[in-house]
């Protein structure tokens, strides 16, 4: 095994250590964190940013970022709630919603890799667009009243699991697979590593940094279905800070935002330290304002994490 491989996994076990570390913390702080009730409360809470952190890996893993993740998912859930609204068949809102948020996604990465402009300035401004049509459509108020099958996507069970957990197992699942084990996914990981090699050893870098996007774009708008069934609601004003917590589950997870190393395994661990961290701090009536800036230092920490990381490889 490679240096950098070693440090990668010494990474990600770290990464398990401090989940671990942190919910023993809060298990002595408070008893009512380490319950079946809590723990099924944090799962499903987490499921929504852990799907929005599927496309931001792959999106990070490629050398990008996207910072309309969460106006993505307000839009997906305005086009949900608006089908609904019409009396369509749930099938057919829930491919409205998936094909609002992959056409903004795809729109993103074309604009990325073929007009050749910076991913930070195209999806700020994909950020705004996206936030400003889920609030012209609505006029700023919110969608609400869908029927009981609708609402079995965030209160029904697949056996014992929540179906938000049960989907975001699946998710997670194919979406590892096509990460690990297609040409697509090596494609991700070599374009983040050495986009100009990649490029010359003859990959479509455009046609795939599209496809890349349009990944993100299809799991922030199936994050919009979760979260929409669990609100009863559609709200153009959903996703406020989104991509900040997806970002955060990404890099905690291992994934280094220069590109080209990172697992979905380790986003799904920074994932959950992210639900578990939030729920602590609320269970121990710390102050909302004080917990966005405890979630802030720990981006900072793993980014300063990533940093020496990648100057000992050097």
């Amino acid at each position: 095994m490679s240096a950098s491989s070693r440090l990668s996994s010494a990474r990600q076990f770290g990464t398990i250590i401090g989940l671990v570390g942190l919910a023993t913390v809060l298990w002595a702080l408070t008893p009512h964190f380490l319950t079946i009730p809590n723990l099924l409360n944090i799962a499903q809470q987490t499921s929504i940013n852990a799907i929005v952190a599927v496309g931001m890996t792959y999106v990070i893993l490629s050398g990008g970022i996207d910072l309309s993740v969460g106006s993505v998912v307000a839009l997906s859930g305005v086009a949900l709630g608006v089908a609904l609204q019409d009396g369509q068949a749930l099938p057919l809102a829930l491919l409205a919603a998936l094909g609002v948020g992959l056409t903004c996604g795809l729109v993103n990465g074309a604009i990325v890799s073929w007009g050749g402009l910076p991913p930070f300035i195209v999806t700020l401004g994909m950020m705004s667009i996206a936030r400003g049509a889920a609030l012209l459509v609505t006029e700023g108020r919110p969608i609400s009243g869908f029927g009981p099958e609708f609402r079995w996507l965030a209160t029904g069970h697949v056996g014992f699991v929540p179906v938000p957990v049960a989907v975001t197992v699946v998710v997670y699942l194919a979406a590892h697979v096509v990460l690990t084990r297609t040409t697509f996914g090596r494609y991700v990981y070599a374009i983040g590593d050495n986009e100009e090699a990649t490029r010359l050893a003859g990959v479509s870098v455009v046609l795939h940094k599209t496809l890349i996007y349009g990944v993100a774009g299809i799991m922030s708008a199936l994050a919009a279905v979760v979260l929409t069934a669990r609100l009863n609601s559609a709200q153009p004003i959903a996703g406020m800070m989104y991509e900040l917590d997806a970002i955060a589950a990404t890099v905690i997870g291992g994934t280094s935002l220069m590109g080209g190393e990172g697992s979905l395994a380790g986003t799904l661990v920074g994932a959950l330290i992210m639900g578990v961290l939030r729920n602590g701090l609320n269970l121990l009536g710390v102050s909302s304002f004080l917990q966005q800036i405890v979630i802030g230092a720990v981006i900072i920490g793993a980014v300063l994490v990533d940093t020496m990381l990648k100057r000992h490889r050097t």
